[in-house]
Parts: C-alpha cells; sequence; structure tokens
C-alpha cells in the first residue's frame, strides 16, 4: 500500500483551509499480500488504494470561490464518476462541506416524520377517549390535548429562537417528546374530571374543576417540576449540543403546563356545559333524550344517544380500563405468590441492568452523524479498511512570534517535537517540519545563513522554491513571523480510550514545552467529549436525582413513599444505562441527553402511583394499592402508550441521533411504566404502612364531611 507523505498529505482540514480527499480503490485487481511495493527503478508494482487530497483556499477573496467549487463538485462528483467508466475502480470522497451538509440533512429528514406522529398519538387520543354516546363523546377534549402540545411546541421554539438559542439537530427530537407528555397530563385530567363528575353528579362546574385540579394538577406539578428541573440541570453539561436541547425542551415542557392547567382546563368546562346541554359532540345541536327518547327511532337513538333501546339512558360509569385495574389487576399484584414473583422478576432485571453497566462502551462512529444513505459512510468504510492504521494528521502550532534565528530557540523547538514524536501513538518517520527541513538546507549549502533575523527571513524563499507549499506554514508579515506549524501523524488509534489517551498526551507534551504550542486536528471536538463524557453524565444525574427528591419531599405527603420514587429514578436510570448497551448504544453526547430526559419520565409514573396511594383512604396497603391503580392505572398506561407513539416513527429514520433517541426514550417508557404499573405497587404494599397513621382513614372522612 502506498501512501504519499510529501507536503500537505494529511487526513483532515487544517486551520484555514478547505479539503477534499478522494480514495480511487482498484478493487481485486492486484494481489493483497504483495511482496514488495515497489520495483527496483522506484516504480509503484502494486497498490490497493490510493489517497488523494486536494486543498482550497479559505481566506481572503478567494474563499466563496472555494466554497463554490465544493458545492458544483459535492453535486457533480457522482455522474463525472458514472461517465468516467472506471470498470473495478470504486472512488469514494469527502469535503469540509460534507459534516456540515449532512448535519443540516438530519433535520430535515424528520419533518415528514412530525405528520405521522401527530396522525398516530391524534387518532390514539381520539380512540382512548370515544364513547358510545354522540353526546358524552370526548373526541374534542383528545384533540385539543394534542393541540395544547403543539401549542407548547410552538412557544418553546419561537421564545428560544428570539432569545438566540442555537437550533441544533438534537432539538428536533423535542417535537416528538413533547407531544407525547402532553398527552399524559391530558389523560391524567380527563381521568380526574371524570372521577369528580361521577362523585358529585349535581355540583356545579366550579367545584367540579376544583376537585379536578385538586386531585390531578398536583400529580402534574410534580411531574412536570421534575422534568423541568431534570432539563435545566442538564443545560450544565460541557456540551453545547446538550444544553440547547435541554433549553428547548425545558421550555416547551414549561409551556406544556401552563397551557395545560389553563386552556386545556377551559375545554374540560365548556365541554361539560355542551354535555349539559345535551348537545352534539361535532355538530352542538341539541339532542332529544329522556321522555323524547321514546318517541325517537331507534337508528335517531342509536346514532346520537348510542343505543337502540328506547328507554332513558343511563349516567355513564366507570371506564372498562378503570373496572379492569380494579377489579382484576389491583388484585391480582397484591396477591403474595404474585408479589413474591414480582420481586423476583425485578431481581433479574437490577441484575441485568447492573451487568449492562459494566460493559457501556465510550465513543461515537463519526459515520453516525450522517444519513445512512449518505456519501460519507463509503468514505469512512474504506478509510477503516485500508488506512486505519493510520491516525489524524495533527497539526501543532507555535502559536506567538519567537527568534527562530536563534540556535537554542531552534533547539527548544526540536526538543518538543522529539517529545511530541516520543508519544506511543505518533510515528516518527512521517513528521513533517518546515523549520526542520529548512535547518538541514541550510547545513548542506553554506550560502544559506539563518542565525541571523535578516538572513533567516530573506532565504526562506529559496526554501519555498524547492518546497513551495511549506509556505502555507508560516504566518510572515514584512520582518516578523507571527505563528509557524509543523505536522505529526499519529498511528493505531483503534478506539475511544486511544483516542482520549492520544489527545491527553499529546496536550500534556505540548504543556511542558518552553515553546508556546498548541496541537489541533478537526477529530478533537470529538475526542474532547471522552474526557468529561462520564463525568457530565454522573454529575447531572446525581444532581438530578436529588432534586427529584427534594420536590418530591416538597410535594408527596409522605417521606416513605418519596424515597420510593426517588428508588425507582435510580432503577430506571441503571435499567436504561444498561439496557442500552444490549441494544448497541454507546455513551456518548447523544445518549447522554437521553439518559437526562430519563431522570424526569422515571418520576412520572411512579409519582402517580405514590400520590395516589397516599392520599387513599383505604384501610389497607394491598387496597390502598388497588384503589391508586383502579384511579390511575389507566391513564398511566394511556400516558406510556402516547408517548411511545410520540417516539416510535423515529424507529425509521435514517439517521443514528434519532434512532437513538427513539431507543432510549422506548426503555426510559418501558421501565417507568413497568416501575409505575408493577413493582412500585408491590413494593408501597410491602413497605408502604410505615409511617402512615392509623386513623386516616377516619380522619379523610371527617374533612369529606366538611
Amino acid at each position: 500500500m502506498y501512501q504519499g507523505t510529501g507536503p500537505r498529505s494529511h487526513l483532515e482540514m487544517t486551520v484555514g483551509r478547505e479539503h477534499l480527499d478522494v480514495f480511487s480503490q482498484s478493487m481485486g485487481r492486484y494481489r493483497e499480500d504483495t511482496a514488495k511495493m515497489f520495483s527496483e527503478g522506484g516504480r509503484v508494482r502494486g497498490a490497493r488504494a490510493l489517497k488523494l487530497l486536494y486543498h482550497l483556499r479559505e481566506d481572503g477573496p478567494e474563499a466563496q470561490d472555494s466554497r463554490q467549487w465544493l458545492e458544483s463538485f459535492l453535486r457533480d462528483i457522482s455522474s463525472k464518476v458514472a461517465e468516467l467508466r472506471l470498470g473495478s475502480i470504486q472512488v469514494t470522497y469527502f469535503t469540509s462541506l460534507s459534516r456540515q451538509q449532512e448535519f443540516e440533512g438530519n433535520a430535515k429528514s424528520v419533518i415528514p416524520l412530525f405528520s405521522i406522529t401527530y396522525f398516530l398519538t391524534i387518532n390514539f387520543a381520539i380512540i382512548s377517549c370515544l364513547r358510545l354516546s354522540c353526546i358524552r363523546n370526548n373526541i374534542w377534549l383528545a384533540s385539543c390535548g394534542v393541540l395544547s402540545s403543539g401549542l407548547a411546541v410552538l412557544s418553546s421554539f419561537g421564545l428560544m429562537l428570539l432569545c438566540g438559542v442555537p437550533f441544533v439537530v438534537t432539538v428536533a427530537n423535542a417535537p416528538f417528546l413533547i407531544l407525547g407528555v402532553g398527552v399524559d397530563d391530558m389523560f391524567i385530567m380527563i381521568a380526574s374530571w371524570e372521577q369528580s363528575s361521577r362523585k358529585k353528579e349535581k355540583s356545579n362546574v366550579k367545584s367540579l374543576l376544583t376537585e379536578t385540579y385538586a386531585e390531578a394538577a398536583l400529580s402534574v406539578t410534580i411531574t412536570t417540576l421534575t422534568d423541568v428541573l431534570a432539563f435545566f440541570i442538564g443545560t450544565w453539561t460541557a456540551f453545547p449540543s446538550v444544553r440547547s436541547f435541554c433549553l428547548y425542551t425545558g421550555t416547551a415542557f414549561v409551556f406544556c403546563y401552563v397551557y395545560t392547567m389553563t386552556f386545556f382546563g377551559a375545554i374540560l368546562v365548556l365541554n361539560h356545559k355542551r354535555e349539559q346541554g345535551n348537545r352534539h359532540w361535532l355538530t352542538c345541536m341539541r339532542v332529544d333524550v329522556g321522555k323524547d327518547q321514546a318517541e325517537n327511532s331507534c337508528l335517531y337513538n342509536a346514532c346520537c344517544i348510542g343505543s337502540c333501546s328506547r328507554q332513558p339512558s343511563q349516567p355513564e360509569g366507570e371506564h372498562p380500563m378503570s373496572v379492569f385495574f380494579k377489579k382484576y389487576y389491583g388484585p391480582f399484584v397484591t396477591n403474595k405468590w404474585i408479589k413474591l414473583l414480582i420481586v423476583l422478576l425485578y431481581g433479574a432485571y437490577l441484575g441485568g441492568s447492573v451487568y449492562g453497566c459494566t460493559q457501556i462502551r465510550e465513543g461515537i462512529d463519526l459515520r453516525n452523524l450522517a444519513n445512512d444513505d449518505s456519501y460519507i459512510i463509503p468514505y469512512y468504510d474504506d478509510n477503516d479498511k485500508y488506512f486505519s492504521a493510520y491516525g489524524p494528521r495533527v497539526m501543532v502550532v507555535i502559536t506567538e512570534g519567537v527568534d527562530y534565528w536563534n540556535e537554542s530557540v531552534r533547539l527548544g523547538i526540536e526538543s518538543c517535537a522529539q517529545n511530541l514524536e516520543n508519544i506511543s501513538y505518533v510515528d516518527k518517520n512521517h513528521s513533517e517540519s518546515w523549520l526542520q527541513a529548512y535547518t538541514e538546507l541550510a547545513k548542506k549549502t553554506e550560502l544559506i545563513n539563518i542565525n541571523s533575523k535578516t538572513d533567516f527571513l530573506n532565504n526562506l524563499t529559496i526554501l519555498f522554491r524547492i518546497l513551495p507549499s511549506f509556505e502555507w506554514d508560516i504566518d510572515k508579515t514584512q520582518d516578523e513571523i507571527e505563528a509557524s506549524r509543523f505536522f505529526i501523524q499519529t498511528v493505531n488509534v483503534t478506539s475511544a480510550v486511544d483516542e482520549k489517551n492520544l489527545l491527553n498526551q499529546l496536550r500534556e507534551a505540548a504543556k511542558q514545552c518552553s515553546i508556546p504550542l498548541k496541537v489541533y486536528h478537526p477529530a478533537f471536538i470529538y475526542y474532547d467529549q471522552y474526557l468529561v463524557i462520564v463525568q457530565n453524565t454522573v454529575q447531572n444525574v446525581v444532581v438530578a436525582a436529588g432534586a427529584m427528591l427534594v420536590v418530591s419531599l416538597l410535594l408527596i405527603p409522605n417521606p416513605l413513599c418519596c424515597l420510593w420514587v426517588t428508588f425507582a429514578i435510580a432503577s430506571v436510570i441503571v435499567g436504561v444505562a444498561g439496557f442500552m448497551t444490549f441494544w448497541d448504544v454507546n455513551l456518548d453526547s447523544i445518549s447522554m441527553i437521553n439518559l437526562v430526559i430519563c431522570i424526569g419520565f422515571s418520576v412520572d409514573f411512579s409519582a402517580h402511583i405514590s400520590y395516589a396511594f397516599v392520599t387513599s383512604g383505604e384501610s389497607s396497603a394491598n387496597k390502598r394499592a388497588i384503589e391508586a391503580l383502579s384511579l390511575l392505572g389507566y391513564p398511566v398506561l394511556q400516558g406510556a402508550v402516547s408517548t411511545i407513539l410520540g417516539v416510535v416513527v423515529l424507529a425509521a429514520a435514517n439517521t443514528y441521533i434519532f434512532r437513538t433517541f427513539f431507543k432510549i426514550m422506548f426503555l426510559v417508557i418501558l421501565f417507568g411504566a413497568l416501575h409505575g404499573l408493577v413493582f412500585i405497587p408491590v413494593f408501597l404494599t410491602l413497605f408502604g404502612n410505615f409511617g402512615r397513621s392509623p386513623n386516616t382513614k377516619t380522619k379523610k372522612l371527617e374533612l369529606e364531611k366538611l
């Protein structure tokens, strides 16, 4: 394999320069085990791959021309290669514009999925709120609940853009998330309203809304506050993309809460008045019921009342799913043998999660930043296949003007270069330095003097005539060298651990140098995340979990249940972190965003059930768990399904970023619902009596009488 190592033959873009890499591969034409690459005459006998690099100006008036050239290249390269009919030769390419264009394309690629998501969610909400009676049908409630979430997204995005917060590709995940959460809050509000209506059939609207807010608003407030805290704590991270996502999404949660408490509350009242007036859900025309019902035709009664019977309609009872949770599911999970089985299942879940956490892999594959069908993917594949032994070609910059004509300064620079070359990841045979070449030229040619400032600067023209590309490595004014650079070649950088170690060792060697040095490569922006990703993730999780505990203690009137909510947070986080490893998701800035989300969402399901448990007036823990499940089991299940529906379309996205978002959100919702509907109710029956006054039920009955 032959790779040119002359001036500027480095892998990636250098500062102030746009570039183009082209692979020309001759597949199968030469034996891979060629014993000698070159003949005695110095001619190339064979090569598996050849890498060509083309550099363009990116400074001054030519910068715009360079960009236009790159854009035209990307537009025409496929057709030009096809015209050449290269046969067995394959060409892959990459430019300095490629990654930016891929990011922009990623965000645009999910726009068509928004309409599918809203269609699925609206239909699910409508089906969940359907009633046989055309008077008691809650289709408008479902539609307005989804509309409320959409308004929250618009308000949040508008405010953040107005404030100048950058819109990054990860923010495109937010609408899918907000939609699911908003519908979840809607289901909680509707369930509490219907429960209050059954208790107080003759009450006025004001008292119904008061009781609905007393039951639902606190639960929704707890979950919203914990979600918002989780996202705003996420803004403390060192990753700008994570900060932007957390700001957009946290603000959207605030708007979602405000619209649910105001706009949707008003919709509940208007819908109730429509029902009280016996008006059709669609036309709002009055429907004849009661005594007149017997005089109506069977078809009229079936369409408008929901029954062909000519008997007066009966008040609507409990929802069938609430009956299922009350009569079947609740007694099932509170059976002592089922409790034992659930505890054993939780032990298996926890063991698998902990094992998965020990297998977590750090790092992001740069292929994952592009669409699956992008031309970048074959380029990276070829790079790994043919040039995996070579890591990034690192630029070492002397950032200040120094006296290069002073021999002691040159020796100091040479010493620094040797220290960098002594790093195990650096191949000193491929280093490239204009100063070293200039010094060797001066030694070989007695006419060249480089020991005085004037001679050193004047004789540079001789070096540039021999090696003209070195002129790009010196920032020279008329009588000063403001800065300069040289290059070192890294090798055997094959994993995230290698990349992290390389970056640390290079920076440490540059820091110890007496000459002001800086090491740079465009890939370092990705290597930098490995230095802080674990620290940032642990910091955000611990701080957010602590904040969740404080919020729970303030708003849930039972310290033990607060501890169970905190336990649910920790348990879900461990589960998601462990099982995401089994689903081939690495720990990087993208998955870190989702772990921040996990903190808030793990509260939602357990907080609803825990709050209903501690406020129940039943005498035994089993009965309180059954009542909590009958009241909020179905809304929690609806919320879980609606949130999954909100993100499930991302599984079909052709971008790793969005598929990762779906995978982790699916795990978060699955494990959160599993804790809220299975584990937490069982654990509350085992430990929920601690700290509970024996006459709680009597006190609650007295308060209800008052």
